[in-house]
């Protein structure tokens, strides 16, 4: 074998390098009204960096580092003057760096971040909680909207003019009948009991001199709305409130105007406002014109003070508006409108009825036999009702006023849907009257992907619509039947949307969350933010609480995190969270014994005390061909197989994170229990043969993904996974927590074309079955929408579609060398299948751009030849493997690689001096 090595594949940096880009600080791109005072600074690189030598950041606040010899970029310190309420300052920093050749070349300062705190303290505060008086509360659903405003007046324009808010409930703040801000549904979703945010927006343009008014507008929100499947309602509260301060700088005085019981309430145009439920809206009702309409005196409530924290993740928006594809009109008078995309958020309707007569929105994912708008599938159980349902909500009445202008939008509820049955408007509506908004949390993309096959090309793009219609504020599972912060389907997606997107401070907000919600005895609660351990320990579901894959999220996610951002502070946070976790587990494990087991032999073997296997788990869940769902039933099954490999599987994430923490004893007594976890669990279930004796796929998958049997089993192992692939006629078989792991652990262990084959699997269930179907995100069930067309459950799950890892990892070629973290060392590494003759991928690492991309051209000089094209960021290195090639390991620039079938030839780029081999 042979390598030729030209200098040409590289571009030759240029001597003038660009200056330091995606400034972050604590990973926001904003940083407005936060409570950090040490937060952690960050950049990328200048393009054409091979590795940065020294940096040197200023501050308009009298910081200065001075030239500081490191190659640190990543979550710098910040050490300049201590940090207060209201502190500001813009940072910019420079770097210094080596190119190609080794030259050191100083960069051009960046442009400047701002960062802005809020308020700190509980003495910033001379506002107070404010709420309506409400002497009859109505029911959950049909609780009206209230306005909450007051006068004062400024002698002159302010020089800068701060608000602060938050509230119970969700609230919009207008300012002398202007909006203030682009945020939408403030102060967003966490567990309120201890956490609670505050905006913080900039409002000095919006002030003028003399009289202005401040008004809000309070509806229930997460706060005391309806939530979730079973349709609870004031999880954290029966009465709503706001707490609100405006501090207007001038003249070198501050004024405060502060929420207290001189604020008026009255009522809004809103009848009614519930996540679930919708929104009612009667412009005949109220006033949206800033003004102070005649009302009731605010009402003081009693408030907390020291939940208030401010913002940890980016807000949400509006992020995308979507015009419709078709509009019909039905005999029975509905207009069917189809924006031809399912999304998260809410309607703008212009065109509305004529004065008094009400128009109805009734929102869905799919559409009956009549092409009218369905909900039957979206309808939840009534648990207290056994064979009843609940109603699936999702239904907004707009009722004019006649006044010219008018536009409907109700930004106090959200739903799913992809059509729009407007009902009782006479007049056609045209496209332009109805617009879809799509509402998420404001994250910043970071991947993506494309090959040759138009198909997987629309399954990566479902998916991830799947996953931005499920990222308003915190990880939910579905955006219309439930809203939820499910922690399973979180953990098993987190790897891909990391990828992605990012999710960092997404992530660490909801995780903060999750650890408020833990219980005393270390179960973590299935939904994160709920309304805390006093009441999801005490319900009558709370049985299904403390759930292997579910629970294991508390080290699992941040694992991800760190692995993502090479940031160490995600997995401190959360390692008091995961040892309380994992002494849930191990107190269960060594203290009881499945029924089943114990009647087997009053003894429990050696080994019994590492199996996992009483109380209640959700198990696989939803396998293809598994047993129907039952909660009840699976509080007395025997999920140890399950269990048991997620005790193995957390112990092993831990004893690395541990490591990672410089917890070195603690890392060594973890490795040594997850070594007996395994142990154990291949004792228990593999046989003598080798064969898992439990048989399904998802098993074999855990046992080869967690590496539960040792070297001598795999084989074996792999061999009864393909079987029963190949029993089930090519189709996939896992259910909820293996599906993600199934195509890697095919490829890594010698069934590359097996894989491919289950990818490329048309019939159902399958992924391409979506696909196929008009799917345009990810189905909770392989068959969401049967053959026949009619839906069933949620058509909006992300879970499923952590399929796509497999093609960024191995169709692409791009992935993480083992032990890396924050994409410092990378594997390149394409797997070609099913006949693709191109594939690339591109993601936004810590340390800058990673590009890789090839092609098989056919009919050219290049006949049959693979041609890989690489980009890598400063202070990285990649190690490419290419079919029947020698490793090659580079450090940044850009290279070409070129690999035929039985070819002895690569075309590289030489390593640049200085750079190590990292082999994994």
């Amino acid at each position: 074998m042979t390598s030729t090595s030209l200098d040409a594949a590289v571009d030759t940096p240029l001597r003038a390098l660009p200056a330091p880009a995606r400034l972050r600080v604590e990973h926001l791109r904003e940083a407005f009204g936060i409570t950090e005072t040490a937060p952690r600074l960050s950049w990328t690189p200048p393009a054409g960096t091979v590795q940065q030598t020294a940096y040197r950041i200023t501050a308009d606040n009298g910081w200065d580092t001075g030239k500081i010899t490191s190659a640190g970029h990543l979550l710098v310190p910040y050490s300049g003057p201590a940090l207060q309420s209201r502190s500001r300052f813009e940072w910019r920093v420079r770097t210094w760096n080596t190119d190609a050749d080794g030259t050191e070349t100083a960069s051009a300062w960046s442009d400047p971040m701002p960062v802005e705190l809020g308020l700190l303290d509980a003495g910033d505060w001379t506002g107070q909680w404010i709420g309506p008086e409400e002497p009859d509360v109505p029911a959950p659903g049909d609780r009206p909207g209230y306005a909450l405003h007051r006068t004062f007046t400024l002698d002159a324009a302010p020089e800068a003019a701060r608000a602060y808010a938050t509230a119970h409930g969700i609230y919009e703040l207008f300012l002398n009948g202007e909006r203030v801000g682009d945020q939408q549904l403030t102060p967003g979703s966490t567990s309120y009991n201890t956490t609670l945010q505050v905006q913080a927006y900039d409002i000095t343009a919006l002030l003028r001199p003399g009289t202005n008014t401040i008004r809000a507008v309070l509806t229930d929100g997460w706060y005391r709305g309806t939530f979730g499947y079973t349709r609870d309602a004031d999880m954290y509260g029966s009465s709503t409130a706001l707490l609100a301060q405006l501090e207007v700088q001038s003249g070198g005085s501050r004024t405060v105007v502060g929420t207290d019981g001189s604020w008026q309430v009255s009522r809004t145009e809103i009848l009614s406002a519930d996540l679930m439920a919708g929104q009612r809206t009667d412009f005949r009702a109220g006033t949206d014109d800033g003004g102070a309409p005649c009302g009731s005196a605010a009402v003081v409530r009693p408030g907390s003070y020291v939940t208030l924290t401010g913002p940890v993740a980016p807000p949400t928006r509006i992020v995308e508006e979507l015009t419709p594809v078709s509009i019909t009109r039905l005999a029975g008078g509905h207009q069917v409108v189809d924006f031809g995309q399912n999304i998260h958020g809410w309607v703008r309707l212009t065109m509305l009825g004529g004065t008094g007569e009400p128009v109805t929105l009734v929102y869905g994912e799919a559409v009956d036999a009549a092409g009218d708008v369905t909900q039957d599938h979206l309808r939840p159980h009534d648990f207290r009702r056994p064979g009843q349902f609940l109603p699936a909500g999702q239904v907004d009445v707009v009722t004019a006023s006649g006044a010219a202008g008018e536009v409907f939008e109700p930004r106090h509820t959200t739903h799913g849907f992809q059509y729009v049955s407007v009902q009782g408007l006479t007049t056609d509506l045209a496209a332009e009257d109805i617009t879809a908004c799509l509402v998420q949390t404001d994250l910043e993309p970071l991947g993506g992907f494309t090959c040759s096959d138009p198909r997987l090309n629309k399954l990566h793009n479902i998916v991830e619509w799947s996953f931005r219609d499920n990222a308003c504020e915190v990880p939910t599972d579905c955006p219309q039947r439930e809203k939820a912060g499910w922690t399973g389907d979180w953990q098993l997606f987190v790897p891909t949307a990391a990828y992605l997107y990012d999710v960092t401070g997404f992530s660490r907000k909801w995780l903060r969350d999750v650890r408020s919600d833990q219980w005393e005895n270390g179960i973590i609660a299935n939904i994160s933010p709920s309304a805390g351990p006093g009441v999801t320990s005490a319900e009558f579901m709370a049985f299904t609480n403390g759930s292997c894959g579910w629970g294991d999220a508390i080290a699992m996610v941040p694992w991800e995190i760190y692995l993502a951002t090479g940031d160490a502070g995600v997995l401190a946070e959360n390692w008091d969270a995961m040892n309380r976790w994992l002494g849930f587990i191990r107190t269960t494990a060594e203290s009881q014994r499945h029924p089943v087991r114990a009647d087997a032999g009053p003894v429990p073997a050696p080994h019994g005390k590492y199996l996992w296997d009483t109380g209640f788990h959700f198990g696989e869940w939803m396998e293809p061909d598994g047993p129907k769902p039952d909660l009840f039933a699976a509080r007395s099954a025997d999920h140890g197989i399950v269990a048991t490999a997620y005790y193995r599987n957390t112990t092993a994430v831990m004893a690395k994170a541990a490591a990672v923490l410089g917890r070195a004893e603690e890392g060594r007594a973890l490795a040594e229990l997850s070594e007996n976890v395994r142990q154990a669990w291949e004792k228990e279930y593999v046989g003598p043969d080798g064969q898992v004796t439990e048989p399904s796929q998802a098993d074999c998958v855990r046992a080869l993904a967690f590496d539960l049997v040792g070297p001598h089993h795999r084989s074996t192992v792999t061999a009864q996974l393909a079987a029963l692939i190949r029993n089930a006629g090519t189709h996939v078989g896992t259910g909820f927590l293996a599906t993600p792991y199934l195509l890697p652990v095919l490829a890594d262990n010698g069934e590359l074309d097996l894989a491919y084959e289950l990818l490329m699997q048309d019939s159902e269930p399958s992924w391409l079955t979506m696909v196929d179907r008009g799917a345009t995100t990810m189905w909770e069930l392989w068959n969401g929408i049967d053959a026949d067309g009619t839906a069933h459950q949620s058509l909006n799950h992300y879970s499923k579609g952590a399929v796509v890892s497999f093609l960024h990892r191995y169709t692409a070629g791009l992935r993480q060398s083992p032990g890396s973290a924050g994409w410092e060392r990378i594997f390149i590494e394409p797997r070609p299948g099913a006949g693709l003759t191109s594939a690339s991928t591109a993601h936004k690492g810590p340390r800058g751009l990673i590009e890789v991309q090839w092609a098989v051209v056919e009919g050219t000089t290049l006949d049959g030849v693979l041609t890989l094209t690489a980009t890598i960021p400063a202070g990285t290195t990649a190690e490419v493997l290419l079919p029947g090639e020698p490793a090659a390991v580079v450090g940044p620039g850009h290279h070409t690689f070129r690999a035929g079938t039985g070819a002895d030839t690569i075309l590289s780029a030489p390593v640049p001096a200085g750079t190590p081999h990292n082999p994994s």
